[in-house]
């Protein structure tokens, strides 16, 4: 058993309770039974997300649906274990999933394992969605700064050039400097002005 899937378990096993039930889904290696209790009704989340994240590990499709919506769960580590259970699943519509979850204004508390999943699959898909959320998030007084570090730190993994014009804006904001310097300098063939906090010589 991997360190994910060992804390993933114990954090399910105290949620279930310990319950005989909880001991044979983790038990199982049969993808039907786990499979099964992503369809059956009434299930309890506990059962839900380990059945998901077992067949997203896997490579098993049909947790797709369950994963998405554990990505933007309001429990943090809900969104960090169907984030890690999609990045290994490599189910195409994953990217453009996360990519809807990022820039869904009305869902932005959430985001963060979106944006940061964008930024491992590196598809097609990430370096738009990133631009789009991290503009958002250079609104006066917006309270998202993990979500904006987030977004800043993933585009200077993608070193596209097209992030050059939000990530030089990310300048401004004293909370983002460092991070947007450091991106910018990920970034190729930009002239000897690139990644210059406002103030330095």
């Amino acid at each position: 058993m991997d360190e994910e899937l060992r804390t993933l378990t114990e954090r399910l096993r105290a949620e279930s309770g310990g319950t005989a039930a909880f001991e044979r889904l983790a038990a199982t290696d049969d993808h039907d039974v786990l499979a099964g209790v992503l369809t059956a009704p009434g299930q309890p989340l506990w059962a839900r997300e380990l059945a998901a994240y077992r067949l997203g590990t896997a490579g098993d499709r049909r947790a797709f649906e369950a994963l998405v919506l554990l990505l933007n769960h309001r429990d943090p580590p809900r969104c960090a274990a169907a984030a890690q259970a999609l990045a290994r699943l490599g189910d195409p519509r994953t990217a453009r999933a996360a990519a809807a979850l990022a820039t869904n204004e009305l869902r932005v508390a959430y985001a963060l394992h979106p944006v940061r999943l964008l930024a491992e699959l590196r598809a097609p898909e990430a370096v738009p969605a990133l631009i789009t959320t991290l503009r958002r998030r250079l609104r006066p007084h917006d309270p998202y700064r993990r979500v904006a570090l987030a977004c800043v730190e993933g585009l200077g993994q993608l070193g596209d050039p097209r992030a050059q014009s939000v990530l030089n804006e990310a300048l401004a904001h004293p909370a983002l400097a460092e991070a947007a310097v450091h991106a910018l300098a990920r970034i190729p063939h930009q002239g000897s002005a690139r990644g210059r906090i406002p103030g330095q010589r």
